[in-house]
């Protein structure tokens, strides 16, 4: 049973260096040849198994944050805003959909070993945890407060794959008179098994997560929309320093100027066969 909240990954970056083009690319505001460690919580697991070989793939989600300036004293929010959230591999940073699974997306993978100077992976369990195999233990788990996490399991069998999902029980709703419970919770990350080349995928969407049976789940997956332009006249309208602010105006890389952030929605809902267990800590 993974510990999420002392789960951990901190990254060294590699010396930064100005761009050509921009003033604060990726918000950096330091000095050329500095460097600087970033770590965040875990939120989430996820398992890709092969049905045949056995062989795993370990996916991980990173907690969030809203776009800033690094490392600043002052202006630390970048606006127009958006969310950075990393999910990663062992061996590799992902990308995260921004548009609906319908849809293809050409996105970009790295290496851990090359996008980072340094890097670790600090996963923590809980040494001790059982199976809550009835709604009764579940609900009375719940009244005690124990520290719940739940796996969620569905097949692809056309790849003949397992995906295996764990995270913490965030949120749990309970009908204690009549016996029931609903887990209705997130951030987790589904893999797009349309990326899978037998080891790895390159794209994952965000998803939150509900169950109130040990047979069925259902997901609702993130993507980005267009505002409104009316909407796009305040959304995009920088404040304070611009992220997008050019060394010399005249000086334009290829693709200025670049889009801003779009606001994001969850609205598509997978519904699956699923095999659903509750876990809990044992204290002591």
């Amino acid at each position: 049973m993974i510990d999420f909240p002392r789960s951990t990954f901190t990254w060294q970056s590699h010396p930064w260096h100005p761009d050509p083009y921009y003033r604060y690319p990726g918000g950096f505001v330091g000095e050329s040849g500095q460097v600087y460690h970033v770590r965040f919580n875990l939120e989430a697991s996820c398992t890709i198994t092969d049905d045949t070989t056995g062989q795993a793939t370990e996916l991980f989600l990173g907690a969030p944050c809203r776009t800033e300036y690094t490392i600043a004293t002052h202006n630390l929010f970048q606006v127009p805003s958006s969310e950075f959230r990393m999910p990663f591999s062992r061996r590799y940073r992902l990308a995260l959909a921004k548009e609906p699974s319908t849809v293809q997306e050409n996105v970009a993978v790295a290496l851990l070993s090359e996008a980072f100077q340094e890097h670790r992976i600090d996963l923590r369990t809980h040494a001790q945890a059982s199976a809550l195999t009835d709604t009764q233990s579940i609900i009375d788990a719940t009244l005690a407060n124990d520290l719940l996490n739940a796996l969620s399991t569905y097949r692809d069998s056309e790849r003949g794959l397992s995906i295996t999902l764990e995270y913490p029980v965030n949120l749990i709703n309970l009908n204690v008179a009549n016996g029931e419970f609903q887990v209705c919770t997130g951030p987790v990350i589904l893999p797009d098994l349309t990326t899978w080349d037998g080891a790895e995928v390159t794209r994952v969407f965000l998803a939150h997560v509900a169950f109130a049976a040990f047979d069925h789940v259902e997901f609702i997956l993130q993507r980005e929309v267009d505002a409104a332009p009316e909407a796009r006249t305040w959304l995009d309208q920088p404040r304070g320093r611009d992220r997008f602010e050019l060394l010399d105006p005249a000086k334009r890389p290829p693709d200025y100027p670049p889009r801003r952030p779009r606001p994001t929605i969850y609205n598509e809902v997978w519904a699956l066969p699923a095999r659903n267990r509750v876990l809990r800590a044992n204290q002591g």
